[in-house]
């Protein structure tokens, strides 16, 4: 038996594994290709003969991936989310609360605007039978809680506030989105929607902290 302390022994990482790393890069790759059909042809009719032949597979391969086309939608939901929580960490907020919530809401707005079948797959329910697993609900836990953490810093303590703000917001994104997409008509006038918001709440006293109401305004799991 050595006399080296086996705590001093360096254990090697385990080697990777090999065919999960290529059923995901294919599941991506299947992915990336369904968003290209949805803007070619709309969410609700992506056609899985098509994807098969852009993927270089047979149709019935792809149930080795997505055991249904609603399994497609779900990892195109959470797909589309990540990319909203990675432009989200590509602008740090703002020192200032209130600019920081204004940088939210015209981040939300642009990225919506950026692609009209992204925003229907994650702020609609434009296809019929979808609902987010689990998993997806996860995922956009991140980005909740962001919005939720910009909100208390500006003072929102109270779930009627909460639900305005996130009027606001939808009601913004979806103007923006069918009225003007690849302008800024209603992006222009985010500013001054924030700014109303947070003056109202300043007028106002400031409401009783209760643990039910701050329970139902963080997203749960946050």
């Amino acid at each position: 038996m050595s006399d080296r302390d086996s705590s001093d022994e360096v254990v090697a990482d385990p080697p990777p594994d090999r065919r999960r790393l290529r059923h995901e890069a294919k599941c991506a790759a299947i992915v990336a290709e369904a968003w290209e059909l949805a803007r070619r042809d709309g969410l609700a009719v992506i056609s899985l003969r098509d994807l098969a032949e852009r993927v270089d597979l047979r149709q019935p391969s792809l149930y080795a991936y997505f055991d249904s086309k609603l399994a497609l939608y779900d990892a195109m939901f959470i797909d589309g989310y990540r990319q909203l929580l990675e432009l989200m960490a590509q602008h740090p907020p703002a020192d200032d609360p209130r600019e920081a919530l204004v940088e939210f809401v015209e981040l939300c707005v642009r990225f919506s605007s950026e692609d009209t079948v992204r925003h229907q797959l994650l702020f609609q329910r434009t296809i019929p039978g979808f609902r987010p697993s689990p998993e997806a609900r996860e995922v956009t836990l991140g980005f909740l809680e962001i919005g939720w953490q910009r909100l208390m810093d500006v003072g929102v303590t109270d779930v009627a506030s909460s639900d305005i703000f996130t009027a606001l917001v939808a009601g913004f994104t979806h103007q923006q989105v069918f009225h003007d997409p690849r302008g800024d008509r209603w992006l222009r006038h985010v500013r001054r929607a924030v700014e109303m918001f947070v003056a109202d709440l300043e007028g106002r006293s400031p409401p009783r902290r209760r643990a039910d109401q701050l329970r139902h305004l963080r997203p749960r799991g946050a």
